[in-house]
């Protein structure tokens, strides 16, 4: 192991390995705190990344943050990393590295080719001595395109996930938050339902009512009904209208065995999902939420902090070729993320690391209620992540989730955004959108009055 060492103010600050100066380096956060991993000091905290600046990014290959031995992401990093694509910035430390981001050299181009050769942790390291705006400025840099029925990530476009949970998955109440959703713009990255039970039955039910309304009004998107991923590969070979696998993932071993995943059973359902065959523009089939915090809460995070292990579970993302890959990013809770300047902290970290490391990276902008946070941090991170360039959000009717229980972006909000940064749907969705009476001369929604739009006949069919 390492030492590094910086001296500020006449004081020599000393870091025992690249995880401890990772952690000191890392901008003030509830999680590091409760982990005692923190910076003891706004003054260490400074220290910290002037030492991490002087870091080679090589030193990131050879000196793991978790033992290769012990943690099958890490051996997933290291044995999937590419030199080839590295070389161009092999030489650089992390404060070098920097600034070859912001310079006009690292374009569309460059980084989609250097995405393989990046880790997780030298992207986590060179967000640590970034701002806000920094991180905006390079996301905004990086295009990466995935397809299934719509395609996701092309430039000028902000696609949705149309989320209509329900306390008990009623028919009748999913109905009318998909039709609230479908008549505001919102569903083309995916009609995406966490259900109240991951009962097989329950399961497959909603997905037989999604795909029926998908197929009925030949809306061009896909389902997903969000169980664990062995319920979807029993449903899979049962037959079930299985568009999406999704399942939740982390950055170590010890924090997806929590989850009840291996890297082995995640193989099993990316080549189920693809051997469907089910789209019609693209075949990316897997759905991933992620999260700073859930590593630390299953006491998984072997001594890391909180968000290079959030950017280690985007390593076993890019494996699988996601369609969608989104962090939940206050979900957790403020014990993780405390008010809202660390939740847009977060978010802004996670979506930069994620596009750096060439996935289709969207955002759940939530908090919950006991976080210090409110509807106008919904709005900024909203603002800022459209200008960042993300490729989907979450969206719940009202930003108000009555099963989850907890605050999100709403179908008003994203017509908001959509509208002043002159975004648009993904071109599939929005042609639908068009063909049913649905887009004004502008490309807005057209308001929809009493019940003639054939639309409407939707939650009428679906309650009975």
């Amino acid at each position: 192991m390492s030492t590094y060492t910086s001296t500020l103010g006449g004081r020599t600050h000393r870091f025992d390995g690249l995880a401890r100066l990772l952690a000191a380096a890392s901008p003030e956060r509830s999680g590091d705190r409760l982990a005692g991993l923190a910076a003891e000091s706004a003054q260490a905290r400074v220290a910290a990344r002037w030492a991490l600046a002087d870091v080679p990014l090589a030193r990131f290959l050879a000196e793991p943050v978790i033992p290769y031995e012990d943690d099958d992401v890490t051996r997933l990093i290291v044995d999937t990393h590419d030199a080839v694509a590295f070389a161009p910035v092999a030489g650089l430390t992390v404060g070098e590295f920097r600034e070859w981001l912001l310079s006009d050299a690292a374009d569309a181009t460059a980084l989609a080719a250097l995405a393989p050769g990046l880790t997780p942790e030298m992207t986590a390291a060179v967000s640590k001595l970034m701002g806000n705006a920094d991180l905006v400025a390079v996301a905004r840099k990086v295009q990466v395109v995935t397809a299934f029925r719509s395609t996701i990530g092309l430039p000028g476009r902000l696609a949705t996930r149309l989320q209509p949970n329900h306390p008990t998955d009623d028919p009748a109440g999913v109905a009318a938050a998909l039709l609230d959703g479908l008549l505001l713009g919102s569903g083309d990255a995916v009609i995406g339902i966490n259900p109240a039970t991951d009962s097989p039955k329950a399961v497959r039910d909603l997905l037989e009512l999604l795909d029926g309304v998908i197929q009925r009004y030949a809306i061009p998107t896909q389902s997903c009904v969000l169980s664990h991923v062995t319920t979807s590969i029993d449903l899979m070979a049962a037959g079930a209208p299985v568009d999406l696998v999704f399942q939740s993932i982390a950055g170590t071993q010890t924090a997806n065995a929590s989850f009840g995943v291996t890297l082995g059973l995640l193989d099993e359902a990316y080549e189920a999902a693809r051997a469907l065959g089910r789209g019609t523009v693209g075949s990316n089939a897997l759905y991933f939420e992620t999260g700073q915090g859930s590593a630390l809460s299953a006491d998984a995070h072997h001594g890391v902090d909180q968000q290079t292990v959030e950017a280690r579970a985007y390593a076993v993302a890019r494996r699988y070729e996601p369609l969608l890959v989104n962090t939940v990013v206050g979900f957790i809770g403020p014990e993780y993320l405390y008010d809202g300047r660390q939740i847009l902290r977060a978010a802004l970290e996670d979506h930069f690391c994620g596009k750096l490391l060439g996935l289709p990276m969207g955002l759940d902008i939530c908090y919950t209620n006991h976080a210090d946070a409110d509807d106008d941090d919904i709005a900024t991170m909203l603002t800022m992540l459209g200008v960042a360039g993300a490729s989907f959000v979450i969206c719940t009717p009202g930003g108000d989730d009555i099963m989850l229980n907890y605050q999100s972006a709403s179908f008003h909000d994203v017509l908001y955004l959509r509208e002043v940064l002159g975004l648009r749907p993904a071109p599939e969705f929005e042609a639908w959108l068009d063909g049913i009476g649905l887009l004004d001369e502008q490309g807005g929604i057209r308001p929809v009055a009493g019940t003639a739009h054939p639309l409407m006949a939707l939650g009428k069919e679906l309650a009975a």
